[in-house]
């Protein structure tokens, strides 16, 4: 089992910042990539971004690339999403995810631990 606790969700004015981090523990991380999925009202769930632990190879949706970063601190067990020049359209519920040596990372199947989610607004 792996345990997911998102936090750093908030309110933020289009064109502002916000991070948000991932917890996880329960298993060593060595084979997992852990990913940021998200949700707006009435939407399916959709891919974010992802990060293989052991090489820190790094993917994005194409909505976010360029503005959006992932990254991990190995020692804290954490991965971060930092989300820069946001926009209205980045509102939704952001989940943290881990998927056990994913080989298609983008598929929100490969995964098998969610996080509760943290909502994240962007004022127009």
């Amino acid at each position: 089992q792996v345990q997911l606790v998102e936090s750093g969700g908030g309110l933020v004015q289009a064109g502002g910042s916000l991070r948000v981090s991932c917890a996880a523990s329960g298993r060593t991380l060595s084979r997992y990539a852990l990913g940021w999925f998200r949700q707006a009202p009435g939407k399916e769930r959709e891919f974010v971004a992802a990060i293989r632990w052991s090489s820190s190879s790094t993917y994005y949706t194409d909505s976010v690339k360029g503005r959006f970063t992932i990254s991990r601190d190995n020692a804290q067990n954490t991965v971060y999403l930092q989300m820069d020049s946001l926009k209205p359209e980045d509102t939704a519920v952001y989940y943290c995810a881990a998927a056990f040596a994913p080989v298609f990372i983008y598929g929100l199947k490969a995964y098998d631990y969610w996080g509760q989610g943290t909502q994240v607004t962007v004022s127009s």
